[in-house]
C-alpha cells in the first residue's frame, strides 16, 4: 500500500495550514494513481472488451479514497461526455475535487485519466464493484443529523474520514456523549465519544458524520453497548447548563406587565 498521505485540498488551503509538504506528496501519489490506472487499461484492453478485476490490485496499491478522487476528477472534467453513463457521473459528484490553479495552471489536470472515456466508465464500475464489499453504512441506512442532538446517540462516520484499515462497517459507529458539535448549529465544532467496537475514545467535527445510526439496521451487539451506556446515562453539563437555565426561566416571578399579558389585559 502507497503511504503518501491522501490531501483532497488545493494547493491555496495547504499554504494557509502549513501542509504544503503533504499536499505535494498526495498530489504526487494522484499523478502515479491515475498512470496505474491507464496502464491496467492498456495491458488488458484487447480492442473489444475490458478485462475484470483491474480495479482491484490498484485499489490495494493506492487506496480506495484516492483512487475514487482520480476517477472524479476525470468524470467531472468530461461532464458532458455522452460515453460516460448517468449513474457514474451522479456518483462522481459526491465527491468534491476542488479548484486547485497555481499561476493560472489548474492542477487537477495533472492527475486526469487520458484514457477512452467510454474505459475509463467500464473501469469505474470495477471500481464500485470493489467498494460495495465493504458493506459500508451510506446515507440511505441513517437518520438526517441536519436537526439532530448528537448526545448519547449512535453516530456513522463518512467512509472517507476512516483510514484504508479501518474501512468497516463496525468502525463508523461512534458513541457521540458530548461537545459543543454534538449541537444542530455547531458544524464546526467537535464532538467527543468513542468507537463503539472497542471504546477508543476520540473526537470528530459534527460534519465527518453521515447521521444518526437506524435503530432497525444496528446489530445486536451495537443494541447491547448503546443500552449500557444509556441506562445510567447522566446529562452532560452543556444539557445541565441548558436545563437549569429553562427551570430558572420558569421559577422566575412574574412582572405585573407580564401578568397583565398573561391574564389578556392590555
Amino acid at each position: 500500500m502507497d503511504t503518501r498521505p491522501f490531501y483532497p485540498h488545493s494547493f491555496g488551503e495547504a499554504k494557509r495550514n502549513g501542509e504544503e509538504e503533504t499536499y505535494v506528496l498526495s498530489h504526487q501519489a494522484n499523478v502515479d494513481c491515475k498512470n496505474a490506472i491507464e496502464q491496467a487499461i492498456r495491458d488488458n484492453y484487447d480492442g473489444y472488451s475490458l478485462g475484470k478485476d483491474l480495479a482491484k490490485p490498484v485499489i490495494e496499491q493506492f487506496g480506495f479514497d484516492r483512487v475514487k478522487y482520480v476517477l472524479a476528477d476525470t468524470v467531472q472534467h468530461f461532464d458532458n461526455d455522452g460515453r460516460i453513463s448517468r449513474d457514474n457521473k451522479a456518483w462522481a459528484k459526491e465527491t468534491f475535487v476542488p479548484e486547485d490553479k497555481i499561476m493560472g495552471r489548474d492542477r487537477r489536470t495533472e492527475f486526469l485519466l487520458s484514457s477512452h472515456t467510454g474505459l475509463a466508465d467500464l473501469f469505474i464500475n470495477q471500481y464500485k464493484r470493489e467498494y460495495d464489499k465493504l458493506n459500508l453504512w451510506d446515507k440511505t441506512q441513517v437518520n438526517d443529523p441536519k436537526d439532530l442532538n448528537f448526545e448519547g446517540k449512535i453516530m456513522v462516520l463518512k467512509p472517507e474520514i476512516l483510514s484504508e484499515q479501518h474501512k468497516t462497517r463496525e468502525e463508523q459507529l461512534f458513541y457521540a456523549y458530548g461537545g459543543f458539535g454534538c449541537s444542530p448549529d455547531k458544524n464546526d465544532r467537535k464532538v467527543m465519544g468513542e468507537f463503539l467496537v472497542d471504546g477508543e475514545k476520540t473526537n470528530f467535527y459534527r460534519q465527518d458524520f453521515l447521521g444518526e445510526a437506524r435503530t432497525d439496521l444496528l446489530p445486536d451487539w451495537a443494541k447491547e453497548k448503546l443500552a449500557d451506556k444509556t441506562k445510567d446515562r447522566k446529562p452532560s453539563v452543556l444539557q445541565q447548563l441548558k436545563e437549569n437555565k429553562e427551570q430558572s426561566k420558569a421559577e422566575k416571578p412574574l412582572s405585573i406587565k407580564d401578568k397583565k399579558q398573561d391574564k389578556g389585559e392590555r
